[in-house]
């Protein structure tokens, strides 16, 4: 049975989700009042045309933009619960449209979706923010389930945050974590982390210095049900040292247990 990709930008056909065959998509969009938004910034219209059908029949509302310029400006008006990002864009590139979309404080769940699949790429793109990262080609199926664990992610953050749900600060070392803001310190001065860097180190400070595998980290901070990309992990888990630990080369918060996992030294 052929198994439905989404394929690299050229050639300039859309090869996703053909129109006449929707029911192959079984993928269940997270359950609330009003339908999820999601915004599609690519310039590859097939491509774009593609992605929207196959998100609409799972019963997302979408946008696209095509440029670079208008997917910054649409996804600060129009406040999408998801922005899916190519990289190469006209203008604007994606790199700066994320970069921009974080300085103006927005904490949207970002999934690029783009051809360049060098590890170089995918870390500048985490370190910009992103929150997954798909190279084209890949499979419709996976991708939509990608969103779906973004969006769900997103959700119970926000659950955790009303009122109501808040959790006790948590503190290792000189770091301190507040759950309920989403904000960490270190030494009493604020430390920027991206939305999935935030999730992934309270995974572990949860664990109480118990060992996490990369699989259970990817299912529990992405939602991943198979192992897709462990390289994720381990890119997260670098920045995590950089911005938290005194000396990254020579962790002693952040520690890697040898064909295991990571835990947390408090």
């Amino acid at each position: 049975m052929m198994t439905t990709r989404i394929a690299a930008d050229p050639p300039k056909r859309s090869t996703i989700l053909p129109p006449e065959r929707p029911a192959i998509v079984h993928v269940t969009a997270p359950a609330q009042t009003t339908m999820p938004r999601v915004l599609i910034v690519e310039d590859n219209p097939d491509l774009a045309f593609g992605l929207r059908t196959g998100l609409e029949i799972e019963g997302y509302e979408v946008s696209i933009a095509d440029n670079g310029e208008s997917g910054l400006q649409r996804a600060l008006t129009w406040r999408p619960d998801l922005v899916m990002l190519d990289l190469m864009l006209p203008g604007m590139d994606g790199y700066r449209v994320l970069r921009q979309l974080r300085d103006s404080g927005s904490d949207v769940p970002v999934l690029i979706l783009t051809a360049r699949g060098e590890e170089a790429d995918k870390v500048l793109g985490f370190r910009l923010g992103a929150d997954d990262y798909v190279t084209k080609p890949c499979g419709v199926l996976e991708l939509l389930a990608r969103v779906g664990a973004l969006l769900r992610r997103s959700r119970a953050a926000e659950h955790r945050a009303a009122p109501g749900g808040a959790e006790s600060i948590e503190r290792f070392g000189a770091v301190e974590i507040n759950p309920a803001s989403r904000t960490v310190a270190k030494g009493g001065t604020a430390v920027a982390l991206s939305p999935k860097e935030f999730d992934l180190l309270l995974a572990l400070v949860r664990r109480r210095g118990a060992v996490a595998s990369r699989v259970e980290l990817l299912r529990e901070v992405w939602g991943h049900r198979v192992e897709v990309m462990t390289r994720t992990v381990d890119i997260h888990i670098a920045e995590l040292r950089r911005k938290l630990e005194d000396d990254p080369s020579e962790p002693r918060h952040i520690l890697t247990v040898w064909k295991a996992g990571y835990r947390l030294e408090t």
